[in-house]
C-alpha cells in the first residue's frame, strides 16, 4: 500500500505543473467541497511551506545568504517599491472612491509576500528554488512593517493592521515549518530525502489542489450569476500578476535570467490568503471574488511558461559549463 501511495505521488510530481493547473479548474467545480476544506487553509499553508524547506538545497540556501545583495533588493523591490508605485497609480485613478473593493483587492496582491509555494513550482519548472525560498523567507519577515504602509498608501485610515500581531504569526509560521522540515530530515536522512524528491512533489501537488477547492467557495455561483463581472475579475487578475513579474524581470534583467525569471515570479504571485487571514478572514464582495480567482494565474502560469523556463535552464546551465 505504502509503495502505491509513493508510486503515484512520484507519478503526480513529474507532473506537477500540467496537474496543479488542472487542480485550479477543479477547486471552481467543485464547490460542495469548499465548506470542509475552509476551517485547514491554514494548515496547508504551513504543510506546503514545511515541504519547501524539505526540498530546498541547503548548500545553495547558504550561498545565497553570504551574498545578499540580490535577494536583499528583490525583497525591497517587492515589498515596498511595487506596492508605492501600485499606490500611486491606484490614488491618480480615485480607485479609493470609485471603488474601494478594488482598491481592497490591489492591497492583499501588492502587499502580501510571495506565495508559499513559490519554491515548489520553481523545482517544477526545473528553476533555482533555494532563491525563491530565500526571496519568501525574507520578504515574509518584511510584511509586518511593511503591510501597514501599503495599507495607508492605498485604503487610508480605513484598515489598520496590527504589526505585532502579524509579525509573531508569520515568526510562528516559519520557525514551526523549518522545525519540523528538521526533524523530517533527521529521521528520515538525507539520502531519502533526496530519493524522494518527486514524491515530495506529488505532496506540494495535492496540498494545492486542497488550496484551491478551499479558497473557490462562491466562484462558481459568481460565473453563474454575473458571468461579465467574473470574467473581467478574471482577466483583471493575469494582468496584475504579468505587470508585476514583468515590472520585475525589466529591473533585474542585469542578473542572470534564470535569476531574474524566479524573482519576477515571486513577485507576480502573492500570498493572499496571508493578508486574508490577518483580516480576519472577511472582504468586501468583489475583493473576495478577486481572492479567489487570484489563484488562477498563480496556478496555471508555472504550465503555461514552462517553454521559458526551460531556455532559461539551458541558458543558465551553459553558461555554468
Amino acid at each position: 500500500m505504502a509503495l502505491s501511495l509513493t508510486g503515484a505521488l512520484g507519478w503526480l510530481g513529474r507532473r506537477g505543473t500540467g496537474a496543479v493547473a488542472l487542480s485550479a479548474f477543479a477547486g471552481m467545480v467543485l464547490p460542495g467541497l469548499s465548506s470542509l476544506a475552509r476551517p485547514f487553509v491554514s494548515e496547508a499553508i504551513f504543510a506546503l511551506l514545511v515541504l519547501a524547506f524539505l526540498k530546498v538545497d541547503q548548500t545553495a540556501v547558504l550561498a545565497r545568504l553570504r551574498r545578499p545583495g540580490l535577494v536583499l533588493a528583490a525583497s525591497l523591490w517587492m515589498m515596498l517599491l511595487l506596492p508605492a508605485g501600485a499606490a500611486l497609480l491606484a490614488s491618480a485613478a480615485g480607485l479609493r472612491e470609485a471603488a474601494p473593493d478594488l482598491a481592497m483587492a490591489l492591497f492583499i496582491v501588492t502587499a502580501a509576500p510571495a506565495i508559499m509555494s513559490s519554491p515548489a513550482f520553481m523545482y517544477f519548472l526545473k528553476l533555482d528554488g533555494a532563491l525563491s525560498l530565500t526571496v519568501l523567507t525574507l520578504s515574509m519577515l518584511l510584511v509586518p512593517l511593511t503591510a501597514p504602509f501599503t495599507a495607508y498608501l492605498i485604503l487610508g485610515e480605513a484598515l489598520p493592521l496590527d504589526s505585532l500581531t502579524l509579525g509573531l504569526k508569520l515568526f510562528g509560521l516559519l520557525a514551526g515549518s523549518m522545525a519540523v522540515a528538521a526533524l523530517l530530515r533527521r529521521l528520515a536522512g538525507e539520502a531519502r530525502i533526496a530519493a524522494a524528491q518527486d514524491v515530495i512533489s506529488g505532496g506540494n501537488v495535492l496540498l494545492l489542489f486542497f488550496f484551491a477547492v478551499a479558497v473557490m467557495d462562491g466562484v462558481a455561483a459568481s460565473f453563474a450569476s454575473r458571468p461579465v463581472v467574473s470574467l473581467g475579475i478574471a482577466a483583471l487578475t493575469y494582468c496584475v500578476t504579468l505587470t508585476q513579474a514583468l515590472l520585475t524581470m525589466l529591473v533585474f534583467a542585469p542578473a542572470l535570467r534564470s535569476d531574474a525569471f524566479v524573482i519576477a515570479y515571486s513577485a507576480g504571485n502573492r500570498n493572499m490568503g496571508l493578508m486574508v487571514a490577518a483580516l480576519g478572514g472577511t472582504l468586501p464582495d468583489l475583493a473576495w471574488l478577486y481572492f479567489g480567482l487570484g489563484q488562477l494565474p498563480i496556478y496555471t502560469l508555472p504550465y503555461l511558461v514552462r517553454p521559458l523556463a526551460r531556455r532559461l535552464t539551458a541558458s543558465t546551465d551553459a553558461k555554468q559549463a
